[in-house]
């Protein structure tokens, strides 16, 4: 499926949109939408039947064009800034995924007065004594044709979950399948592949900016992003913040549990 091209500082930027009522801005992660899908995956199409669901591609994923200027994650929250004005968004829930969930919580420190209720899923972005980020970029590049074991079982809480398999299936996948993975990887790498990896030093300092109540969401079973990073989050974020842990899911867990995790978003915006 193919979502509707708009136009953003003379850029392409593909959103998806699906539902009614207050509006969503959902930020991708890598085992979702736009970065593995095409399009909308259960959890997804669970929210849109509450809520308006925008979901756009991060620069160089699906159909967003590739932007050359952007280099570290200010500049890509300077780019969602311009597709919020673009979309004409100036108040909204705020949902965010894995690396979608960093770049969430960089805009709520910036733009606290934007964001209605934030939910942030198996964010990364912080850096935490002793738990460190694990290293996707070594896991995710494995020779053409081979094994996908090792990236499934960071991102899921086994290698042998079947939407672990049907996301990253061992052997030659499909064309189209290997290029969204690597337009993926390629963002998070001008990003987070140097130092600080897959963190912004300073975050950790700004989480009390954030004034919107916040739900942190985290898998059990996360192997990329340390459950304690989930907990520092829920910490320094003061307003009315919350963690939820999900037995028996990993990192992905609204892939894993689309119904558990809808149904605790959808349940924490209309409080």
């Amino acid at each position: 499926m193919s979502g509707p091209i708009i136009d953003v500082d003379h850029r392409k930027v593909q959103v998806l949109e699906s539902g009614s009522g207050k509006p969503l801005l959902y930020l991708h992660g890598f085992a979702d939408v736009h970065s593995v899908k095409e399009s909308w995956l259960p959890f997804h199409e669970k929210l849109a039947q509450h809520t308006r669901v925008i979901a756009p591609a991060h620069p160089g994923c699906a159909q967003t064009d590739e932007n050359k200027d952007i280099d570290t994650i200010e500049d890509v929250v300077f780019h969602y800034l311009e597709v919020l004005d673009a979309l004409n968004l100036t108040q909204f829930d705020l949902v965010g995924s894995c690396v979608g969930g960093w770049i969430a919580a960089e805009l709520a420190v910036r733009h606290p007065e934007r964001i209605r209720k934030l939910v942030l899923i198996g964010a990364s972005g912080l850096f935490v004594q002793g738990a460190l980020i694990g290293d996707i970029f070594m896991m995710a590049q494995p020779e053409y044709g081979s094994s996908y074991t090792t990236l499934r079982e960071m991102l899921f809480s086994s290698a042998d979950h079947p939407m672990a398999l049907e996301m990253f299936p061992d052997g030659k996948g499909e064309l189209e399948d290997e290029v969204r993975r690597y337009q993926m990887l390629r963002l998070s790498s001008r990003v987070g592949f140097k130092p600080p990896y897959f963190y912004n030093h300073s975050l950790i300092n700004r989480l009390h900016r954030i004034t919107s109540p916040t739900l942190v969401i985290w898998g059990e079973k996360d192997n990329f992003v340390p459950r304690s990073h989930g907990e520092t989050y829920a910490k320094l974020i003061p307003n009315r913040s919350e963690l939820r842990i999900i037995p028996g899911a990993g990192h992905s867990a609204h892939v894993e549990k689309p119904e558990e995790i809808a149904k605790l978003v959808c349940e924490f915006l209309e409080k």
